[in-house]
């Protein structure tokens, strides 16, 4: 309690001296503590705990800022244990909340695509199943709208779920169908693909055009079932993760401006920095990379 009063005092001194003229003294005859006890306060060392503490909150902020103040206590807490030390997720959320941060927070889920006629012979292949065992095996794909000064734009994405890395995306200024086909164009050319690969969408009419259908024609189809969003939760919950963490801090000017907000979260954070737990607490590109030296591994060991 006594150190309490004696900040009280220091912080309320800093905040009044250049008003008028402090009389320390006065503050410390109030407040029913001595003189003596208060210089001998102000001029102790820091503990060797409170050290430590303080090091780990510039820890926690450090980190924190780096994920461009996204992250709550469980990743921040994975973060610092990678270096070897060991600290509780509590106390990283107790040291966070002394500190005034917090992770962003989610604003609800928006549908936003219409569901097709379309609907008698399209299959949920994927049905539920979000965890491949290998890269270029399961893609899904969807459709989000972003507000600008302008008027909406439109971001079309496709998620590779075995890292849920974001393969390519586009930003369009309609909903036609050429936005999810340029966005399957860029996924092609970006994973030279080997195999046959499911791509899960919803069931918008982008989805279940000709146009969509041909573009994807060497590919397995898979569609969530009618009004029921979950089945493409992955892609749905990146669409989320975006806006939350990034989109939402600005007032978008046009589609130029939101073009270079997107392609700063997907391409320098998303994809290359950002920790995910179902990485392992790796990022896509990380993770990708730790199957593709897993693999030569096994296939050093079989030969």
């Amino acid at each position: 309690m006594t150190e309490a009063i004696y900040l009280e005092v220091l912080n309320k001194h800093e905040e009044l001296k250049g008003e008028r003229r402090v009389s320390i003294s006065g503050m410390l005859s109030i407040l029913g503590v001595s003189r003596s006890g208060y210089n001998s306060w102000l001029h102790r060392l820091p503990s060797g705990r409170q050290k430590r503490k303080k090091a780990v909150k510039e820890e926690i902020k450090k980190i924190y800022d780096k994920s461009h103040q996204n992250y709550g206590a469980p990743k921040i807490t994975k973060e610092i244990r990678k270096t070897g030390k060991k600290i509780s997720e509590r106390t990283v959320g107790k040291y966070m909340k002394e500190l005034g941060i917090r992770a962003q927070y989610v604003k609800p889920y928006t549908i936003t695509t219409k569901d097709s006629d379309f609907s008698s012979k399209l299959e949920n292949i994927l049905n539920g199943q979000f965890n491949p065992i290998a890269p270029n095996a399961v893609w899904c794909t969807d459709i989000t709208y972003l507000w600008t000064d302008a008027g909406f734009v439109y971001l079309a994405s496709i998620m590779d779920l075995y890292s849920r890395k974001i393969i390519a995306w586009t930003l369009s200024k309609t909903l036609e169908v050429s936005c999810v086909i340029d966005t399957i164009n860029k996924a092609k050319k970006n994973r030279k693909l080997v195999n046959p690969v499911i791509i899960h969408s919803d069931r918008g009419k982008q989805y279940v055009s000709k146009e969509y259908r041909k573009t994807a024609s060497k590919m397995v189809l898979s569609y969530s079932k009618k009004a029921y969003p979950w089945d493409n939760a992955c892609i749905e919950s990146f669409h989320a993760i975006i806006k939350r963490e990034w989109i939402n801090r600005f007032r978008i000017k046009n589609y130029h401006h939101a073009y270079i907000i997107v392609f700063e979260y997907i391409e320098t954070f998303y994809n290359t920095v950002r920790i995910h737990s179902h990485c392992n607490y790796m990022s896509p590109n990380e993770f990708e990379k730790a199957y593709k030296k897993a693999a030569k591994f096994n296939e050093s060991i079989a030969s």
